[in-house]
């Protein structure tokens, strides 16, 4: 009895790691593009981005989007490496992500935010504290002071989600990641197989229903259910700016650059049946927009300058928080200068008082 469980364990052991993580089915068509998405603002320290991916549901024969979400490393010192899908064998088969020490092979998939395709560039681990890359990550360098800013190389703006096969990423592991694998290893944490649950629950998420473009593409943390997240982004939709504030003062407070920022937009034209005032107020608008966008455009030169120099971790931080105050005294500065602008537009002439008979 002995020697055929050591037989067993022998056995388990050599097969190769990847096959690990490979779920039971293979599909005959590969998963959509990848959705292009924002990530929302790390919810605190010790967060780590797991980014978004295509899954399968068998009992519907469809494709479904896990949200990409925040979550916290089951270990200090731990990275992770996301699940892919890739073709062989007449068909795709997917290999799940896990937690390790160092992250492996995925595939050679873009994720985006860091997970370029080769490794990880989003942050690292150092003295027990996570920091993270803000060249690609969204953080809130007021709360979140171990911070650094390193640009990310990408070879390529592929969404192309799938590994081989016809139009997929032909990438292969390298001998680092081949022993990466081999590596300790942790599968999913309860938050994210809970949040992959729910997001296979929602029809919402389905790529027959959703024509590739799921409703919720990301998630602060897996926790966050996305119905409560579909309210959320509906209450928005549904909330009109209030008349006489620029869209610029809805800029989020956590802007750290003004590429972090939208696009000004400029307000509804004026209708007040005076052609040469409106024509007036219009020109006006013009030229405040144009100035703003410039003003933004050699703010975020500047700030693009100071970042080339080098700089330690803590200079860094200190750097990109002058950058944040920088960035918001201009957004207040710029929403200043719209209402004001909005405060003189020409208003509709009021009616003639009808006279009684």
């Amino acid at each position: 009895m002995r020697a055929i469980r050591f037989l067993l364990a022998f056995l388990i052991l050599a097969i190769p790691a990847a096959s690990f993580g490979q779920i039971g089915i293979r599909v005959a068509i590969g998963p959509p593009m990848l959705p292009v998405y924002d990530q929302p603002i790390c919810p605190g320290d010790g967060y780590l981005w797991t980014p978004g991916y295509w899954a399968y549901d068998d009992s519907v024969s469809d494709y479904y989007f896990v949200p990409g979400s925040w979550v916290q490393a089951p270990e200090v010192g731990f990275l992770w490496t996301p699940g892919y899908w890739g073709w062989g064998e007449g068909g795709f088969a997917f290999n799940e992500g896990y937690w390790g020490e160092t992250v492996g092979f995925y595939g050679g998939i873009n994720y985006g935010f860091g997970y370029w395709g080769g490794g990880y560039g989003g942050g690292r681990w150092n003295n027990g504290h996570f920091f993270y890359n803000t060249s690609v990550n969204h953080i809130d360098v007021v709360s979140i002071h171990n911070t650094y800013n390193e640009k990310v190389e990408v070879n390529a703006e592929s969404r192309v989600s799938y590994n081989g096969g016809k139009g997929g990423v032909e990438a292969r592991p390298t001998s680092e990641q081949q022993a990466a694998a081999s590596q300790k290893h942790t599968p999913a944490v309860a938050a994210q197989t809970e949040h992959a649950q729910a997001a296979r629950s929602n029809p919402a998420q389905r790529s027959a229903a959703i024509s590739g473009k799921p409703a919720i593409a990301a998630t602060a943390k897996p926790g966050e259910s996305n119905d409560e997240r579909k309210s959320e982004l509906a209450k928005e939709a549904s909330e009109p700016p209030k008349a006489g504030v620029n869209e610029a003062a809805t800029e989020p407070k956590n802007a750290v650059h003004p590429k972090d920022l939208a696009p000004i937009t400029r307000p509804a034209p004026s209708d007040s049946g005076n052609a040469k005032a409106d024509s007036r107020y219009e020109q006006q608008q013009d030229k405040l927009i144009a100035k703003q966008t410039q003003e933004r455009s050699q703010l975020q030169q500047k700030q693009d300058t100071e970042h080339q120099q080098k700089a330690s971790d803590a200079q860094t931080q200190k750097l990109e928080q002058k950058h944040q105050q920088q960035t918001q005294k201009q957004v207040q500065q710029h929403a200043a200068q719209q209402q004001s602008l909005q405060s003189s537009k020409p208003q509709p002439r009021s009616s003639e008082p009808v006279h009684g008979k």
